[in-house]
């Protein structure tokens, strides 16, 4: 039997609780067998004698880069039993990327799979580079907890910025243990759903929402190593999964792969399906539901304030068309007007935002962090409205971030890329529509006089240093850029010329 002494350490007690009496059930199915909940807290042990013989303890930072694993997950818990801090990495990151983040988050290992370590740059990195699978061998010393308050500092989780760099999101452990239980009340995870995760874990999004909430609630998970759309619709049907998360193009490439390949999929048995990351399209909906029999349900959060807005498994009421859904357990939003007074019911105002998982801070920022948190709610930058029966509508973005199939881009990241090639003068970077990412980066430059340059090279040369994602789809040369009354470049005029 599973006992559950402990009473700190929020989300590795919570893992605790859920196992308890029950270390014989499956916990998590991944690379073609399953792992019982009593042999996955024996993983998480074996992480952490690991993690202690490496130096890693209460306030120690890890990094690891990889495709999803079940070690993800016993490093997720390994930290929160001992207090120390993880940092899990987008796997499409590039080399110079990865290295931003270990030197910034000031880790001490980077654990890497065998994918990792073709991409990683020892030398940048500067820490010991560790190949995950060592941790399986682990079976002497020290696996107790350490008794860490309930605000610790937990996981570091880097997003996308208007900066031009990452931003380093810190999470704490009470927040990531109320995530779980929010959603778990939310959507209704019980011990008998089965969860698929196909979104990187490397984002909060497949990693906590998605894996760690199924756990923590006492069901299962069912994860892949990536996403493919055949695997996931596969996977559905022979695990008769009852909940899914993903973002609109990985539905859209669901729907697209059995359009071409002439293959029916019945997912009515699937109670859940969210879509979140980036708007999803009233064609995406409908279109879905025909061929599939199973209906999405849009989902709000962010990194920084999770979670926000969705559909509560025991309302009846469907979602009103674009609506992100009703205000999550324990959260609470205000919509302020410009002048920072709150706005009417039903005028739009920007969203402010106090969540279970709201973040602890910017690590490393704290000009950022007093400008994002305000009375402590979190400033996301989003422009909204609530209807009289409380529905919540995300209508535009204050801030300037493209989202490309779920994935911020920074458009002064990409921006500062183009400018560094010699010829160009002035480089702009919006987003143009795409009926199947929602959103892709497009580029415009000026040129230094007398230069030239083809637009292919400036392709290549972000392809060079940035991830696939944040590649310009095009790059146009201007004779001049557009500019507003403030002098500023109008990018307005700039994203309508990309979708014109």
């Amino acid at each position: 039997m599973i006992q559950s002494p402990l009473r700190f350490n929020p989300v590795y007690q919570a893992l605790l609780d859920a196992s308890e009496g029950r270390g014989a059930e499956p916990a998590v199915w991944f690379d073609g067998a399953w792992t019982s909940r009593r042999a996955l807290l024996d993983g998480i042990d074996r992480a952490v004698r690991h993690l202690r013989r490496l130096g890693i303890g209460t306030g120690d930072r890890f990094t690891f880069f990889g495709h999803n694993s079940l070690h993800h997950l016993l490093l997720y818990y390994a930290a929160a039993k001992i207090g120390a801090v993880v940092v899990p990495l987008n796997p499409n990151l590039t080399a110079s990327e990865i290295a931003y983040a270990v030197g910034h988050s000031r880790s001490k290992v980077l654990f890497h799979d065998v994918a990792g370590s073709e991409v990683v740059d020892p030398a940048a990195c500067a820490v010991p580079m560790v190949p995950v699978a060592t941790i399986d061998g682990e079976t002497e010393g020290d696996a107790s907890a350490a008794a860490v308050p309930d605000d610790a500092d937990f996981m570091v989780i880097y997003t996308s910025g208007s900066t031009g760099v990452p931003k380093a999101v810190m999470l704490g452990q009470a927040g990531q243990a109320g995530v779980a239980r929010s959603l778990s009340r939310m959507w209704g995870i019980t011990a008998t759903d089965l969860t698929l995760v196909a979104l990187p874990m490397g984002y909060l999004y497949g990693l906590s929402t998605a894996a760690a909430v199924a756990l923590q609630a006492g069901g299962k998970a069912v994860i892949l190593r990536r996403f493919h759309p055949r695997d996931v619709l596969e996977a559905m049907v022979a695990h008769r999964i009852t909940v899914f998360h993903g973002v609109p193009t990985m539905y859209n490439m669901m729907m697209s792969y059995a359009e071409q390949n002439g293959r029916h999929f019945d997912l009515s048995h699937v109670r859940v399906l969210v879509t979140s990351g980036a708007p999803t399209s009233a064609e995406t909906f409908a279109a879905f539901e025909r061929m599939f029999g199973a209906r999405l349900q849009n989902y709000f959060a962010m990194s920084e304030a999770t979670p926000a807005f969705g559909r509560f498994h025991d309302d009846p009421r469907p979602l009103p068309p674009g609506s992100a859904g009703l205000l999550a357990p324990g959260a609470e939003v205000s919509i302020r007007l410009p002048d920072g007074t709150e706005a009417p019911e039903g005028k739009i105002g920007e969203l402010y935002l106090r969540t279970a998982g709201l973040m602890l801070r910017y690590d490393g920022a704290p000009e950022l962090t007093a400008e994002n948190l305000r009375d402590g709610y979190f400033r996301s930058g989003d422009l909204v409205r609530r209807d009289a029966e409380g529905f919540y509508y995300i209508v535009g973005r204050s801030k300037d971030m493209i989202i490309r199939g779920g994935a911020n881009i920074s458009p002064l990241e990409v921006e500062n890329v183009l400018t560094s090639h010699p010829a160009v003068a002035e480089a702009a970077v919006v987003g143009a529509a795409d009926p199947v990412y929602g959103e892709v980066a497009v580029g415009f430059v000026t040129l230094q006089p007398g230069q030239q340059v083809d637009p292919a090279a400036l392709i290549a040369l972000a392809a060079e240093r940035l991830s696939d994602f944040k590649v310009p789809r095009s790059v146009t040369v201007l004779a001049g850029m557009p500019y507003g009354k403030t002098g500023k470049i109008d990018k307005a005029a700039l994203r309508k010329l990309a979708d014109d």
